[in-house]
């Protein structure tokens, strides 16, 4: 159902993928727009390699949120770990990881204040920090989990 990487080469194994998207802080999410336009935002995100799941968080209304009430099939795409090769330094290799999936909003609960949390510890300094702020705005702020159904990575040459 979904594509393989092209040109084999490039390809990353599945665990350098996982890793590139535990350790970025930002990736860009895909989702059918509104009259038939493609819409995609950065978000921050939380990538779960236990549950196999991202994690993201945002308004409780808003052109995302009715985009994902349409359709909830998405992709996201995140890249980094650029690597110099001293020999030719004006030409870095970049890795990128994309994941298709279905993503939908966590209900209000125990879960949601999990992950909420979770999501949190990746960008704030400290535990109190976070519990301050999920106690502060936590009641404004949904949670939406991207259920992964394929995912791959590669490693390209950018010259």
């Amino acid at each position: 159902m979904f594509r393989a990487i092209r040109n084999k080469i490039n390809e990353i194994d599945r665990s350098a993928t996982e890793a590139l998207l535990m350790s970025n802080r930002r990736g860009i999410l895909a989702m059918n727009g509104d009259n038939g336009y493609p819409y995609a935002i950065p978000i921050n995100y939380f990538y779960d390699n236990e549950t196999q799941k991202i994690y993201f968080h945002g308004a409780k209304a808003g052109n995302k949120v009715d985009a994902l009430k349409a359709s909830d099939k998405v992709c996201f795409t995140v890249y980094g770990n650029e690597t110099i090769d001293e020999s030719e330094p004006w030409a870095p290799y970049v890795q990128s990881a994309v994941v298709f999936g279905r993503c939908h909003l966590l209900e209000s609960g125990p879960e949601s204040i999990n992950r909420l949390k979770d999501f949190a510890m990746k960008y704030y300094p400290n535990e109190e920090l976070v519990d301050e702020q999920i106690a502060l705005a936590g009641r404004a702020t949904q949670i939406f989990e991207i259920t992964i159904e394929h995912m791959s990575g590669k490693q390209v040459q950018e010259k």
